[in-house]
């Protein structure tokens, strides 16, 4: 980032025109860890606040070589060019320091959605705990709408708790599956079954389209067995394939059903508030962890506070309770 930023009003004029470059530049503000780039970032977000909140916000998450990179490609293509809408797409993987997650990489495979008019592909932070990564995506996503874009794709690249993350984050959460399905339920965790508001078998091409539908029945049976949900929507299975382009139209049909049926039930403007107090809530712990560990004093006495601990001269929770009462006076 050069040394001379736009003001907050640039920013903001900025990126409520479209204007890429500056969108960019705003995202890097939010992921920086200087107070300066925090405090503007902060204050762009506060303006762009008002356009904000006007588009469909999708996870998507998949088992390894299921195809992530190739379905965001061709259910993106058909978003832009089949539902005339405009598109962003993010990410979310706080593990990956070298590759900068998958969607990086991506972009090279994604050649038709990075070059297209109509969508952002913006890759992952490069570092930083999944919390810090997550509030950073969610932020972006304010400005991304503010921008224009009125479809939010968010992967999630790392595995176990960004799916959580994601979920949180997004108005329908989509699972992408392979067929065999006996083997794979017993290797997806139920958790992320039970966020999934839909699944897709994708690779069902090649000779593979008879082994998909096994798959399909297979994973409607498996979500007979969950409680049903808050909103009433039964989640939803399809099968596709996204080399080929078959069933991805389809797909897009099961999110804008979703869509219709939680906007009639009020449970669509819920969700998000749910949602806003949870992060309001996880940006306090953030907040309360940074002032914490960046206290001078507290970083002396952690010291010798540990060593007791480790020495069993001190259980874990009295020592955190001493340490709290200095912390807060």
């Amino acid at each position: 980032m050069s040394r001379t930023l736009p003001s907050k009003n640039e920013f903001i004029d900025g990126i409520l025109t479209g204007n890429r470059m500056l969108l960019s530049r705003a995202i890097t503000l939010i992921e920086s860890t200087k107070q300066k780039h925090q405090d503007l970032a902060q204050e762009v977000i506060e303006g762009c606040l008002p356009y904000s909140g006007n588009s469909i916000r999708i996870g998507i998450t998949g088992v390894p070589g299921v195809g992530k990179s190739t379905f965001i490609e061709a259910f993106g293509n058909h978003i832009i060019e089949n539902q005339n809408r405009t598109l962003a797409v993010l990410a979310v993987d706080p593990s990956s320091s070298k590759t900068r997650g998958s969607i990086l990489g991506d972009k090279t495979r994604m050649e038709t959605l990075s070059n297209h008019p109509k969508a952002y592909v913006r890759p992952t932070p490069t570092s930083g705990s999944l919390g810090g990564v997550a509030q950073s995506t969610r932020e972006t996503i304010t400005l991304c709408e503010a921008a224009g874009f009125n479809t939010i794709l968010i992967e999630t690249v790392g595995v176990g708790q960004s799916e959580t993350a994601v979920h949180s984050m997004v108005d329908f959460f989509l699972l992408l599956m392979l067929a065999g399905a006996g083997d794979e339920l017993q290797g997806i965790k139920r958790g992320i079954m039970e966020m999934a508001d839909a699944i897709a078998i994708n690779k069902a091409d090649s000779g593979n389209e008879e082994a998909a539908k096994r798959a399909m029945a297979e994973y409607k049976s498996a979500l007979h067995l969950f409680p049903p949900t808050e909103s009433g929507w039964i989640p939803k299975v399809a099968t596709c394939s996204a080399v080929h382009g078959k069933g991805i139209s389809d797909i897009w049909e099961i999110v804008d059903a979703f869509v219709r049926h939680t906007k009639t039930k009020g449970f669509f403007d819920k969700k998000r508030k749910e949602q806003a107090n949870y992060w309001l809530d996880e940006a306090i712990t953030q907040e309360l962890h940074r002032s914490f560990y960046k206290n001078d004093e507290l970083k002396h006495m952690l010291t010798q506070i540990r060593r007791q601990v480790q020495d069993g001269e001190i259980s874990s929770y009295k020592a955190a309770r001493i340490l709290m009462d200095r912390f807060l006076g």
